[in-house]
């Protein structure tokens, strides 16, 4: 009997790898389950699409509300910096006066990867008091404000004459108890996975170090804006562009090995990425379903950034929703799909459960029917209020809406959570 090849073995767990870290691969999954859902097959959920009309109508109303005049922004990080109706960007722009471009696109690089990654749930019962202005931020607008402050303080840079970077030396250095100072966490003020927010920033760390040839010398994760736009210089060219979803695969490439999750083919970590019976593939990606919800967070933060530099950013729409519990919820809570079994309300679920990453698929697979009423009821175009728009306008508020008045905040479905999937 021949031995195995364990060269070929390897191979083959990249390529699988890499065939699951595509938004492609997101949405056949998240179809496969949507599909099965709708043909009565799930033993979690029903799909009533009479529904859908109304979930289209929860998030016209919220973007009517938010934005009258419907000139919707991308949903971004970007936007919570905005919480509390205080121009961050400008106190921003303030302290990176006289900053070569270039190095003003790696400060708003790194900002932006820093908060992003501090950015999951935080519980109910945390929040952040803004010294300056004196107001009072909780959940993802509080974790924005609170990196906002923790990065232009100079929290992840080694380099005290340099604050406005976070570098891989800064955060190997973090400690969780300045993490947690920063973002004002006590006993009486607890955030959820601080422990693991702190160790994911060193992790983010360690691997940048590892790889100079994305991050640069100084391990920074301005660094892939060199790589991407321009690899022989700091000037970025008059033509410039990149496409939304080079920007996703190299994220996912070169910080794979930063997540927490053990999901993976042999050897090769799949972060984002879960087990399903019923989610049918190629070769080792049969039973996967991917959905790289941080990751692509960050990419649709990164847009502003990258255009502020001067950098056209293309494709946008093959990035998917989020899977995460505010557009998740809005499923449920619009009774577009119901639980077949109401008790499963009251259990806690963990991440990797197949009814969270059937929750999450469907979410995915809906938000782009969903994204299509909108449009209609809105009589916009897919040009006037794409994905990204229609998430911020949008689905996103009218998740949080909902579960606001139904359940005080509360998701429909309780997930235990470390703090970097949701």
């Amino acid at each position: 009997m021949n031995s195995p090849n364990p060269g070929r073995e390897t191979s083959q767990a990249h390529a699988a790898a890499a065939a699951l870290r595509t938004t492609a691969a997101i949405r056949d999954r998240s179809r496969q389950l949507l599909t099965r859902a709708r043909h009565g097959e799930s033993p979690w959920f029903i799909v009533d699409d009479g529904f859908l009309g109304t979930a289209a109508g929860a998030i016209v109303d919220a973007t009517r509300s938010r934005y009258p005049n419907l000139h919707v922004p991308v949903h971004s990080r970007w936007r919570h910096f905005e919480a509390g109706g205080i121009a961050r960007k400008a106190q921003l722009d303030t302290l990176m006066a006289g900053m070569p471009d270039g190095s003003r696109a790696h400060a708003m690089i790194d900002l932006t990867v820093i908060s992003v990654l501090l950015d999951a749930g935080a519980g109910p019962d945390w929040k952040y008091v803004e010294p300056a202005s004196g107001k009072t931020f909780t959940r993802s607008e509080g974790l924005g404000v609170a990196s906002f402050h923790a990065f232009t303080a100079g929290l992840f840079s080694s380099d005290k004459t340099r604050l406005l970077q976070a570098d891989s030396q800064g955060l190997r250095a973090l400690q969780t108890d300045h993490l947690a100072s920063a973002f004002q966490v006590s006993a009486s003020n607890p955030l959820v996975g601080i422990e693991e927010r702190a160790i994911l920033l060193r992790r983010l760390g360690e691997v940048m170090a590892e790889q100079p040839e994305v991050f640069g010398h100084e391990g920074r994760p301005g660094g892939m804006f060199d790589m991407l736009v321009s690899p022989f210089g700091h000037g970025v060219p008059h033509t410039a562009d990149v496409a939304a979803h080079d920007i996703l695969s190299l994220l996912l490439t070169s910080l794979s090995d930063i997540w927490p999750a053990s999901n993976a083919i042999r050897t090769v970590p799949l972060g984002d990425c879960w087990r399903h019976a019923a989610a049918r593939g190629d070769g080792l990606t049969d039973g996967w379903v991917p959905f790289h919800k941080l990751s692509q967070w960050l990419t649709y933060s990164l847009l502003e950034p990258f255009e502020w530099s001067g950098v056209k950013v293309k494709g946008v729409d093959a990035l998917t929703a989020l899977p995460e519990y505010r557009n998740g919820g809005l499923m449920i809570d619009s009774n577009l799909v119901q639980l077949r079994d109401p008790q499963a309300a009251a259990q806690v679920w963990q991440t990797g459960d197949e009814i969270i990453v059937e929750w999450r698929a469907l979410t995915v697979s809906l938000m782009d029917e969903l994204a299509h009423a909108v449009r209609e009821q809105l009589r916009l175009n897919e040009s006037q209020m794409p994905l990204a728009r229609v998430l911020e306008g949008g689905s996103w508020a009218a998740g949080r809406e909902m579960a606001q008045r139904l359940r005080g905040g509360l998701p429909p479905l309780q997930v235990a959570t470390d703090g970097t999937v949701f």
